[in-house]
């Protein structure tokens, strides 16, 4: 299935924006594009010989890839790419940086190892420079995807897609690009907010060797308004009249950082941050709320999957991107549930930039824990105890541990994302476990944000959230406890097919409610609002999140069909409905 993108996707230069807006060089090389591929039944042993060519950054699976294969748990995925570096990058130590590959991988440069890697969504490099050669080199990747037969953080993903289970994303499905820096150079910076004292803190890693100082500078919409020297942990003044960051003046600072030696600047790295503040605290009539930059704010947000039926976990382009954050928008939404997917860095510039607060899930992991725990018993013992690792699919220590590993490193790629409001470790109890352990390891690598503990149920009364789902069932206020802020995290879901513009023709997911034509979807829309959601404002309620954006694959309960050709919900309705949804 295409989308309204696919036919215009450069697919010898696919996503050639740079992928990483938040630590930006100008000394870089896309390799994106047309790879070598072959899928293997025989292990790991060293291929030659490869069956055709695949357009990376897109899964094996997808229809953007050119290939549209799964991959088995038996199989190994192979990949091969011939480059010459561009002529600013020689001379300089080359990192090849990947932005996801899903699951393990092994990378090598002219037949030598460079370095191995674990986990299908967070970004990892490796220094090939001693590997490299003067003319031509061969990168080759081999891969390793169990999907669901496997223990790892999978999302929706399976290899015999059904109702919330979608086509695996195996591979490459991320951007692959060359960077070239000095010996020394600035490995990251972490950019943290202090509105109330008119300040940002700064921190930044400096790679082995010598260097003279670090000079920053601080613009605003191109006007210098900061230059310091500083060192590796700074805070920065801004002036009294700084601007606020916030979805509806998304305000944001640029800045540079020069890395200097004997005179001479041999790094030089830009990036951007807002002002803003993120929270809980009670309003004038002492209900919990959701803050922003010390007001109550409320939250009208989508749950947003991320999935495109031509680059499945990969968005076609960059337009592609820019389309669902400025249409949310338009419609009068402010913020969006990214759910147990991590993006593309640029997917959160844009959101930074345009004005769209992020909630990120963190990806699920382990087996499915089943409908009897995942549907029934939430209604019977909502706070069921998260250390029973046998009935949440956690009893491997190990899985655990790689959980928390890769939620980790999910922290830190997105800690400087202005628009992340709060993390959401589990949603639904599927792979749950230790919750209240893993809200206070979140909370120790970021005080900046709230953490939505345990997502929709399975509630262990922790974290900043009290977190409810609701489908089909009528929307009730819950027990409150004066501690935390009421969220509707998911809820809605109502369904209607449109023809022409769906996965498979016969096939939907059943589940959510069904409704005939556009008309009564609307309707059905604007009621459930008026009667279930609206009077509960005033009682507490801080935030919604409606399910969802856009249709994926059989499930038809998205605001737009799949391929993003229409709207399913009349917009007006859904303007006027936003704007109800105030405080």
């Amino acid at each position: 299935m295409k989308s309204i993108w696919t036919d215009k996707v450069d697919l010898k230069n696919p996503l050639a924006d740079y992928p990483r807006p938040q630590f930006k060089r100008d000394c870089w090389q896309s390799l994106n594009g047309e790879f070598e591929y072959h899928i293997a039944t025989r292990g790991e042993k060293w291929i030659e010989d490869y069956t055709g060519t695949i357009i990376v950054p897109f899964a094996v699976e997808s229809l953007l890839s050119g290939v549209e294969k799964p991959l088995r748990p038996t199989d190994r995925l192979w990949y091969r790419k011939r480059f010459t570096l561009n002529e600013d990058l020689k001379g300089k130590r080359i990192l090849l940086n990947f932005e996801a590959v899903d699951w393990q991988c092994k990378v090598y440069i002219n037949k030598e190892l460079v370095g191995k890697h674990t986990g299908g969504y967070c970004e990892f490099s490796f220094d090939i420079t001693d590997y490299l050669t003067d003319g031509e080199n061969v990168l080759t990747v081999c891969v390793y995807d169990p999907t669901e037969s496997g223990w790892q953080q999978r999302g929706k993903q399976d290899n015999h897609p059904h109702g919330f289970w979608y086509t695996a994303t195996s591979g490459i499905w991320q951007t692959v690009w060359l960077e070239g820096v000095s010996e020394t150079h600035i490995n990251s910076i972490k950019l943290l907010p202090d509105i109330d004292n008119s300040s940002f803190n700064i921190k930044t890693e400096i790679s082995a060797g010598t260097y003279n100082s670090l000079m920053l500078y601080v613009y605003d919409k191109g006007d210098e308004i900061v230059s310091a020297e500083i060192s590796t942990d700074e805070d920065i003044k801004l002036p009294e009249d700084f601007k606020l960051w916030s979805p509806e003046e998304p305000n944001l600072y640029d800045i540079e950082l020069n890395l200097i030696k004997d005179g001479k600047v041999v790094d030089c790295v830009t990036s951007y941050f807002g002002m803003r503040k993120f929270g809980i605290g009670k309003d004038k009539f002492g209900v919990m709320r959701l803050m922003l930059n010390n007001k109550p704010y409320f939250q009208r947000g989508l749950l947003d999957q991320g999935y495109w039926p031509d680059g499945g976990l990969t968005p076609p382009c960059d337009e592609a991107m820019i389309f669902d954050i400025k249409e949310m928008k338009r419609l009068g939404f402010n913020m969006l549930r990214k759910h147990i997917k991590l993006e593309s860095m640029r997917w959160y510039y844009h959101c930074d930039r345009l004005g769209m607060i992020v909630w990120q899930d963190m990806m699920s992991g382990g087996a499915y824990i089943g409908n009897l725990f995942a549907g029934v018993m939430p209604n019977i013992v909502p706070h069921l105890k998260d250390d029973k690792y046998n009935i949440f699919k956690r009893e491997k220590k190990d899985a655990r541990d790689d959980y928390k590993r890769e939620l980790g490193e999910m922290i830190n790629q997105l800690y400087n994302v202005v628009s992340i409001f709060c993390w959401v470790p589990f949603n639904e109890g599927w792979g749950q476990f230790d919750s209240l352990k893993i809200c206070n390891y979140v909370k120790s690598m970021d005080t900046s944000r709230v953490v939505d503990h345990a997502s929709g149920w399975y509630d262990q009364k922790g974290g900043d959230i009290k977190s409810l789902h609701r489908y089909v069932f009528p929307v009730t206020m819950p027990k409150l406890d004066n501690k935390r802020a009421f969220v509707i995290t998911e809820f809605g879901g109502y369904q209607n097919t449109y023809t022409g513009h769906t996965w498979t023709d016969n096939k939907t997911f059943g589940l959510y409610l069904k409704f005939k034509n556009k008309d009564t979807l609307t309707n059905a829309y604007k009621k459930l609002h008026e009667k279930q959601i609206i009077p509960l404002i005033d009682k507490g309620l801080c935030g919604t999140v409606y399910t969802q954006v856009s249709d994926v694959e059989n499930e038809l309960n998205g605001i737009y069909t799949y391929d993003r050709a229409h709207l399913k919900i009349d917009e007006e309705t859904i303007i006027a409905i936003n704007k109800k949804l105030v405080l």
